[in-house]
């Protein structure tokens, strides 16, 4: 299946307006572990019909790393500059497979003038299905498999998005087991507030393993994530031990295409 992604002014061009602007983000757009994640959200638009257009090259970073790491400076510019773009293209509606650049764009661009509605892509996944646009096959693939999912930190306890992930892995006819942490009192994968770009602090143990720990001890098949940033802590965690061939490290809207055939 040949994926259709227009850009925003490719469709300026043709005097037209998308529903929603597709924020891809930096790691979607740029890691290619986490591009797989980017396409499986696209065949899903595509497939249900969504008009939908990204900004391509128009498109910078949130500012999201520089503001966690204390440059507040560095934030505003990025943050002004995405406006600035965001507003010469009319943006009303958002969705990003990032929480990191949700949390950024929902709750922190308005007190700079960037007023839009943001959701998470397993909050419009959910929609989907939920106006019948999408459909998944009875007795799918992930029937019977038992799956985790790890709660990424501005998704669940800085947005309060739990059930969104979880109704859709339900809806694959899977088990979905939880971890001791999970919810509002789950545990960081290590990689937020900027860590991800640095050299970890002392210590004896690294978080990603310590979390990677936690969802093994239900000896899954599967580890669900919602976030690329988790999805590469978690990939790094299972390798860690061996894992690989036993546990697979999936973001939902891959299941969600996966079981949808797309």
């Amino acid at each position: 299946m040949s994926l259709t992604v227009p850009t925003m002014s490719e469709m300026m061009g043709k005097g037209e307006s998308p529903e929603v602007l597709f924020w891809v983000g930096c790691s979607g757009s740029f890691d290619d572990r986490a591009k797989k994640i980017t396409k499986a959200l696209v065949k899903i638009l595509n497939n249900t019909k969504v008009n939908f257009a990204v900004l391509g090259a128009e498109e910078s970073c949130t500012g999201d790393p520089a503001k966690r790491a204390g440059n507040e400076f560095t934030f505003q510019m990025q943050a002004m500059m995405n406006i600035q773009v965001l507003d010469g293209y009319d943006v009303k509606k958002i969705v990003t497979a990032c929480p990191h650049c949700f949390n950024t764009l929902k709750n922190e661009y308005p007190e700079l003038g960037g007023e839009y509605e943001v959701v998470h892509h397993t909050q419009l996944i959910q929609e989907l299905i939920n106006q019948g646009k999408l459909v998944l096959a009875d007795g799918g693939i992930y029937q019977g498999k038992k799956i985790t999912f790890h709660d990424p930190c501005y998704l669940g306890r800085a947005n309060d998005v739990y059930e969104a992930p979880r109704v859709l892995i339900e809806k694959l006819d899977s088990e979905l087991v939880e971890m001791k942490r999970c919810k509002t009192k789950g545990l960081c994968c290590g990689a937020g507030g900027a860590q991800m770009f640095k050299e970890a602090e002392n210590g004896n143990k690294e978080i990603n393993v310590e979390r990677t720990e936690e969802a093994l001890e239900l000896v899954p098949d599967i580890i669900a994530t919602g976030c690329p940033f988790c999805n590469t802590m978690m990939t790094d965690g299972v390798k860690n031990f061996d894992k690989e061939g036993e546990v697979d490290v999936l973001d939902v809207a891959e299941l969600i295409a996966n079981a949808a055939d797309l």
